[in-house]
């Protein structure tokens, strides 16, 4: 896939003292900042707490972790006020915690000075950490546009973006290109992020690092999110979603801000619109027709083009919520006038109201597609918009650094990457990279 406004997320790091077990659990506090030991015989209702309460195996929350659970059945309120108490302060303390975190951005427990000596020492000394995934690699396009590498903990990199954008009246909104997905497994042949393979899920915490890590680099608030990076999102729902909620109730970023991308999973439409979210969805298209796209789309040969617009004419009137269709223009390939003109045919037969996103293909080191001309692009716009289908064309960004979506990450890395500081120098390359989704 391709391509938000949000505060710093730190997340407390698990001291695993219970080895037998060999895992990692959390309790989310408030959004997904906090992660605690799952409990035996935990209620749903207790998991449920609150959006940043979460109990579960592996990196399933977002900021703190420890290695022990925290009984999050035994009391009332907020999460935030049960981590104070179970640790013997007032409730107010966990109130002043959660500023700290998300207003303040303080990154260490011992610099949280507006809280007791014997409140950090309990914290630390309990397992809780501050901090979130380093920004392994920072690369800078002319345009102002930055693509930044960060370094999970299992030695992974992951690709987000930074793009700014002036408005109407020299204000500048900022969006975040996020990840969903340690590379992808659905291969689109164009797409740089399949051509590095794929190795796992991201956690929620690790999408919303993300914003956080653009906010540190522009030292402004994102604006804007959207969920275009590596990876496919639907095959991430549950966690996509939680981040989605945390970057809304707690980040503060409105839901009409955010953007959510699919080429399209069976029955995953659907489910997502069962939360009628306000934020839209973006449909990879990239062909008008199912012969076509099984050529681009490798995955579309188990999802159809007829089942995949029946399901967004069937999101649309549940949540009457306008989608938009991304169409990556390939030249030769799928970039004919006759391709808009059936394009146009086919959206037009599944409903209204459909917005078209059109976008030249950045190129990609190896791959046979070209991106295609101006006037090739032009033509394409005009023969949608004569078939009163609302068009826009993306700005390539970070063009000039050719990096294209995934192209980043494959140049450091297709296998976890050693943990030996003084070899991590070795393996970076010696070109000029920048940023582009």
């Amino acid at each position: 896939m391709g391509l938000v406004h949000s505060f710093h997320y730190y997340y407390l790091l698990l001291n695993a003292e219970d080895k037998s077990k060999n895992a990692v659990h959390f309790i989310g506090v408030s959004s997904s900042l906090f992660h605690a030991p799952r409990t035996r015989g935990a209620s749903s209702k207790s998991n449920a707490l609150s959006p940043f309460l979460h109990r579960g195996r592996g990196l399933s929350s977002t900021f703190f972790h420890a290695p022990r659970s925290i009984s999050a059945t035994t009391t009332k309120g907020s999460p935030w006020l049960v981590l104070a108490l179970n640790l013997g302060q007032k409730s107010f303390r966990g109130k002043q915690l959660y500023h700290l975190i998300y207003r303040r951005k303080v990154k260490e427990i011992q610099d949280f000075i507006q809280l007791p000596q014997a409140f950090r020492n309990d914290l630390e000394e309990s397992g809780w950490k501050v901090g979130r995934s380093p920004i392994f690699q920072t690369v800078n396009a002319t345009d102002g546009t930055v693509k930044l590498l960060l370094k999970l903990e299992d030695n992974r990199l992951i690709e987000t973006v930074g793009i700014p954008v002036e408005d109407d009246g020299n204000s500048v909104r900022l969006t975040a290109c996020v990840s969903s997905q340690v590379g992808c497994p659905l291969r689109c042949s164009f797409c740089a992020t399949g051509k590095g393979g794929f190795a796992r899920n991201h956690r929620r915490h690790e999408i919303i690092e993300q914003v956080l890590a653009i906010e540190q680099v522009f030292n402004r608030r994102v604006s804007n999110v959207v969920f275009m990076g590596m990876g496919e999102p639907m095959l991430n729902l549950k966690a996509v979603l939680e981040a989605h909620h945390c970057l809304n109730k707690d980040v503060q970023i409105g839901q009409r801000m955010m953007t959510i991308s699919t080429v399209g999973v069976p029955n995953t439409i659907k489910k997502l619109a069962s939360h009628k979210l306000q934020s839209t969805l973006a449909v990879s298209l990239h062909a008008p027709n199912q012969q076509l796209r099984e050529t681009i789309v490798p995955s579309a040969k188990a999802y159809p083009l007829s089942a995949l617009m029946r399901d967004c004419r069937e999101y649309v009137r549940e949540t009457n919520r306008r989608i938009s269709f991304e169409y990556a223009l390939l030249a030769g390939i799928n970039d004919s006038v006759d391709h808009a003109v059936e394009l146009a045919e086919l959206l037009r037969g599944w409903g209204h109201g459909y917005h078209v996103n059109l976008i030249p293909f950045n190129p990609v080191e190896g791959s046979e597609y070209r991106r295609p001309y101006r006037k090739a692009v032009q033509a394409f716009a005009d023969a949608l918009e004569s078939s009163k289908i609302t068009v826009s064309v993306r700005q390539t960004r970070g063009l000039d650094a050719n990096a294209a979506c995934g192209q980043l990450r494959n140049s450091f890395q297709k296998t976890p990457l050693v943990t030996d500081p003084g070899n991590l120098e070795s393996q970076l390359p010696n070109t000029d990279l920048a940023a582009t989704c």
